[in-house]
C-alpha cells in the first residue's frame, strides 16, 4: 500500500475497533442547524447498522465528527461506510443550499485501537467532544453524541472507569 503524503492511510486489515475523524472542507461549519447535525448523524447510524460496524461513541459537531466503532469481521468495508455518509450528506447539503459540485468532507482519518486503555481513553474523548469545543458543559446535553446514550445505557462502574481515563495525551485530529 502506498502511504501517499497529502492523504491519512486507510490500512484496515484487522476486525476490532477505530476511531474515525472526518472534518468538513476549510472547517466550514455547514452542520450549522440541528436538522443538518440530524442528517449526518442519521446517515453515519444507518450505514454503521448496514455494514455491521457497532457504533460505541459519536460526537457530531458543526465542522466535524468522530466516531468510535467494533468494525465487522471485514474492516475494508469502513471506507465505503464513510464514502456513503459524505457522498449522500455532501449532496443533500449542497441541495439545501442551492450550490452545485461543492466539496463539502476534506478528509478522514482512521485509527484501529489495539490497546484496551487507548480504547477507554477515545471513548471518553467522544462522548465529551462537545465539551471540549465549548458547546456545552455537560456532553449529556448535547443530542449529537453519544454522552446520553452512554449515560443511560451502562453501568455506573463502566461510565466511571471510561470517564476516569485522562484524554489530554491523546493524538487525535481535532483542530476544527
Amino acid at each position: 500500500m502506498n502511504n501517499w503524503p497529502h492523504a491519512p492511510a486507510h490500512a484496515l486489515t484487522e476486525a476490532g475497533a477505530y476511531m474515525v475523524t472526518a472534518g468538513i472542507h476549510h472547517k466550514a461549519k455547514l452542520l450549522n442547524t440541528p436538522d443538518r447535525l440530524c442528517l449526518v448523524l442519521n446517515l453515519l447510524f444507518e450505514f454503521a447498522e448496514c455494514y455491521k460496524w457497532r457504533l460505541q461513541a459519536w460526537a457530531i459537531l458543526s465542522n466535524h465528527y468522530h466516531f468510535v466503532a467494533l468494525s465487522p469481521d471485514q474492516p475494508e468495508s469502513l471506507k465505503t461506510l464513510v464514502n456513503q455518509v459524505h457522498s449522500l450528506s455532501a449532496k443533500e447539503l449542497n441541495r439545501r443550499d442551492g450550490v452545485k459540485g461543492r466539496k463539502v468532507w476534506f478528509q478522514y482519518w482512521d485509527s484501529h485501537i489495539t490497546f484496551e486503555r487507548s480504547y477507554l481513553a477515545r471513548l471518553n474523548y467522544v462522548h465529551n467532544n462537545p465539551v471540549h469545543h465549548g458547546l456545552v458543559a455537560n456532553a449529556s446535553d448535547y443530542q449529537f453524541c453519544s454522552a446520553g446514550w452512554f449515560e443511560l445505557n451502562t453501568s455506573s462502574a463502566f461510565k466511571k472507569t471510561v470517564y476516569g481515563f485522562k484524554t489530554n495525551r491523546l493524538n487525535v485530529a481535532d483542530d476544527f
